[in-house]
């Protein structure tokens, strides 16, 4: 049997194999990994306390990421508390930002917060993948004072 041929083998193995991860440009996350995301962040916010939790979602812990979804927390008047993907939002209040076509995004969220809970929201954002804006749908459950999301890019 010729040297290469346990090279080409494995190789030929592994290629056979199907990918293990999605890119973004793939579809990346899906609804159903937002959902859950949220779920287990709400589940660790609950578990670990604010700060814990706050911290770790903002130094984008690998429990808290996938592809191209993070999870952001808000306080009720649009301040974040908690951003997965831009640590320099923490502390901004954000509750006048409008997207691209003009609606007012955050404050659209927290007013969704109050008056349904658990809701899905759409809007234009920028990608951080590949940083062109796109529409995006954000899945939210409101906990306490507070309304904790994680989006994917459609």
């Amino acid at each position: 049997m010729p040297q290469f041929a346990p090279a080409l083998c494995l190789s030929l193995a592994v290629a056979a194999l199907p990918p293990c991860v999605a890119s973004a440009a793939e579809g990346g996350a899906t609804r159903a990994d937002a959902e859950a995301m949220v779920k287990k962040g709400v589940a660790y916010i609950k578990s670990a306390g604010d700060a814990k939790a706050y911290g770790e979602i903002t130094a984008k812990s690998p429990q808290f990421i996938l592809h191209d979804l993070y999870l952001v927390v808000y306080k009720l008047d649009g301040t974040v508390v908690a951003h997965g993907a831009n640590p320099k939002m923490v502390g901004k209040n954000l509750i006048d930002l409008k997207d691209i076509d003009g609606k007012a995004f955050v404050k659209e969220r927290v007013d969704l917060a109050r008056s349904k809970g658990t809701f899905w929201q759409e809007y234009k954002f920028t990608n951080p993948e590949n940083k062109k804006i796109e529409p995006k749908v954000m899945y939210c459950e409101k906990l306490a004072e507070t309304v904790v999301c994680g989006g994917i890019y459609l």
